[in-house]
């Protein structure tokens, strides 16, 4: 039988790392080479002009259409001098990835020629066909009137010959179609909330800011060993393959030296992601073989997004020209560690970040505890949508393993945060709010200098946790648009500070001075928020029994997770903080379901095509050789002397039989499970029919199929093993 494997293992053995010209400049140098950033807005605007848009990016002036013209005619110059043909509208729809349409700088001049052209027209709005789009029935098929607008604060950048305009992507109706739209809405309700609070300890405070730090982890395989594998290309996952003898079990890879091959890649891609403002940082091993992360600083949330998915869109492409392919799947080996993608949350005004403690004040003190707390209120009263804003069908294989916060939303304070909460809370005194800062450890070695400790440890088992100046949230996939995350946290914290500054307003109305109304409402929010604070063992049984307990949401189907969505008080501070209404979060619903079924259906129909397409011939194939053998055995040296010499191999033919014969009788079931499913109109019964009757299947079939690569000949073998697929020569 030819086997693709071995010539895959074969190529992949010879791959050597591309030669890579190390740039001349510092990475300082050519940053935001290819950004139409503030400098080159400076420089290719007219003054009146650039003033005008700043103030749009800086204090959410309303966008004035009549300086697009003079911003499109310095864009047009800045692109031309960069050899720039094209522009698109870039923007992320529903399907979790970009969306792009070239357009070329051409227009008729009238004269039967043509002229390159850029108008501020073109630059503001653009029409895609929004029926091709997930719409969740907001947009029927015969009604493909849709629209891209420009999202002036996050910047235009350069790839290859195209100009790429940032844009939110909304329907003819008005509805948002996209992930933009909704987050700049909860970027500008939690702006609002945080301001006025702020101002209870700063008067002077403008404006409140949203920051994210995502953490990006992801694996690199052989490009050629991912093509003989149909399941890796058309799932981004291994549906079948029996562990590695040696896997992560050594510990040796996490922080271990990159090799040499992705080291070439990582400079490559950090080069490239530079260049278009990404302000790459931190690059290691992660825990798994061929597990890597990629970290940047720290950004404004919504330019932070953008980065992210233009990242990953740049990692798929830099990986293939060094002989590699990225895989961005939550999970796509078993039995080692999955990716994810850490969202590190804070808020910052102009005057400092609000997270941070502790203050050099009893105020600033004060001002800390208000918004660690109100955070806790928002995430507490809505744990089971912020559960449903990072479940997935991939990534709902990540959690709840031993590598990834649990199915269950909880907050990690650490010892220090939590003793001063549970002191305020206790205490009649109101000038309670010392925090202390970092301490200092010093080694019994002359040579290290004094170490610095945080005033929280970490918790890696805690979906939520603090780290010191911000909460971590480390539940979202590695796939994930962090956007859908941060749309519901945002907005759950400032409904939560929209409530308090409401109670506190109320107290001091009644004759309460400002400090002890603030201290009164704290500490009652603190009793209340109590439930969703857990600094335990996130992955212990018991903790699943005492969150249940708690209240907390602890429903593991994705399908039904999905339905917190549609919770009446989901709807309500959705609706109350501007951010969606509930036709559009009913249309996102359907949208999730529906993709939430394609996943499980596309890989339950790879399932079935390489079960009988490589896994029953090739053993079947072992079982003829096998049988071949204890048949000239029996020529040899008769029936019963050859039953003894050819035990092994008649254990060997019984159990493929076996296995060969559950795998083909669940593969029939598999398809059968996917027929009734298919037949239910409703997206949300269809999703849960998938989740409770195909998936389970596909796991039983792959555990027959695992046993059966133990025991069938490894050169008959057709898909890259485990060991191969790990490995990077």
């Amino acid at each position: 039988m030819a086997n693709l494997r071995f010539d895959a293992v074969a190529s992949a053995s010879k791959k050597k790392p591309l030669e890579t010209l190390s740039p001349v400049e510092r990475p300082s140098e050519y940053f935001g080479k290819k950004v139409f950033n503030r400098q080159k807005m400076y420089k290719y605007l007219p003054a009146d002009i650039y003033e005008k848009l700043i103030d749009v990016i800086d204090n959410g002036a309303r966008l004035d259409r009549s300086i697009a013209d003079a911003v499109a005619k310095g864009m047009k110059q800045w692109a031309d001098e960069n050899g720039v043909t094209h522009y698109t509208h870039w923007f992320q729809p529903l399907t979790e990835g970009t969306a792009e349409k070239h357009d070329g700088f051409v227009e008729h001049d009238g004269k039967g020629g043509m002229i390159e052209e850029f108008s501020g027209k073109l630059l503001v709005q653009q029409e895609p066909d929004a029926s091709s789009f997930p719409s969740g029935g907001i947009r029927n098929t015969f009604e493909a009137r849709g629209y891209s607008a420009w999202d002036p604060t996050s910047p235009v950048f350069i790839i290859d010959d195209t100009l790429c305009i940032p844009t939110v992507f909304i329907s003819y109706t008005g509805e948002a179609l996209d992930y933009k739209a909704p987050l700049l809405r909860s970027l500008r309700a939690v702006n609002v909330a945080a301001t006025e609070v702020c101002h209870y300890f700063n008067p002077e405070v403008k404006k409140v800011i949203s920051n994210l730090g995502w953490e990006q982890e992801y694996f690199l395989v052989d490009a050629d060993l991912y093509a003989a594998r149909p399941d890796l290309m058309l799932t981004g996952r291994t549906l079948m393959g029996h562990d590695s003898a040696k896997n992560q079990q050594m510990d040796d890879h996490y922080f271990g030296t990159i090799p040499e091959r992705v080291q070439a890649f990582m400079k490559d891609l950090e080069t490239q992601a530079l260049e278009l403002g990404i302000p790459c940082k931190t690059r290691h091993n992660e825990v798994a073989p061929n597990q890597f992360e990629l970290a940047p600083i720290f950004e404004e949330t919504n330019l932070a997004v953008d980065h992210n998915m233009l990242l990953m869109s740049l990692m798929k492409k830099v990986a293939r020209h060094h002989g590699f392919r990225v895989l961005l799947h939550e999970k796509p080996f078993a039995g080692i560690n999955g990716s994810g993608k850490h969202n590190n949350w804070s808020l910052s005004t102009d005057t400092g970040v609000l997270l941070h403690g502790p203050g050099k004040t009893t105020q600033d003190n004060l001002r800390f505890v208000v918004f660690i707390v109100e955070t806790l209120m928002g995430v507490y009263r809505h744990n089971g949508l912020l559960k449903a804003s990072i479940m997935s069908a991939t990534n709902a294989h990540r959690l709840g393993a031993n590598e990834a916060p649990p199915a269950i939303i909880s907050s990690f304070l650490g010892k220090q945060l939590s003793d001063l909460l549970e002191h305020i809370e206790k205490s009649d005194k109101k000038d309670l709010f010392n925090v202390e800062g970092k301490k200092g450890v010093k080694l019994d070695i002359p040579e290290i200098p004094e170490i610095m400790i945080d005033n929280t440890d970490r918790n890696r088992t805690s979906p939520f946790a603090f780290t010191g100046n911000r909460f971590e949230l480390r539940a979202v996939g590695s796939e994930a648009n962090c956007a859908s995350a941060l749309i519901v946290l945002n907005t759950a914290v400032a409904e939560a500070l929209t409530d308090f500054k409401k109670r506190v307003d109320a107290l001091i109305a009644g004759g309460e001075d400002q400090i002890s109304a603030i201290v009164d409402v704290v500490r009652e929010d603190i009793k209340t928020c109590a439930p969703i604070h857990f600094d335990g063992n996130g992955y212990s049984d018991e903790w699943k029994e005492e969150a249940q307990r708690r209240g907390l949401d602890t429903e593991a189907s994705c399908p039904k997770v999905f339905e917190r969505y549609l919770d009446k008080e989901s709807i309500k501070m959705f609706d109350d903080m501007n951010v969606m209404k509930e036709n559009e979060l009913v249309a996102r619903n359907e949208v999730k379901w529906e993709t939430y079924t394609k996943r499980i259906q596309i890989e339950a129909r790879v399932m079935g095509d390489l079960t009988m397409n490589h896994i029953i011939p090739v053993a079947t194939h072992y079982q003829s050789q096998l049988a071949k053998n204890v048949q000239n055995m029996m020529d040899i040296f008769g029936a019963e002397e050859a039953r003894k010499l050819s035990d092994r191999n008649i254990k060997l033919i019984r159990e493929i039989a076996e296995r060969t014969e559950i795998i083909e009788k669940g593969v029939e079931e598999l398809v059968n499970a996917r027929k009734v499913a298919n037949k239910i109109e409703c997206e949300h019964e269809k999703a849960i029919a998938y989740h409770d009757t195909v998936a389970p299947k596909m796991e039983e079939i792959r555990y027959q199929i695992d046993k059966l690569e133990l025991i069938v000949a490894d050169e008959l073998w057709t898909l890259p093993k485990y060991r191969e697929l790990l490995f990077i020569r």
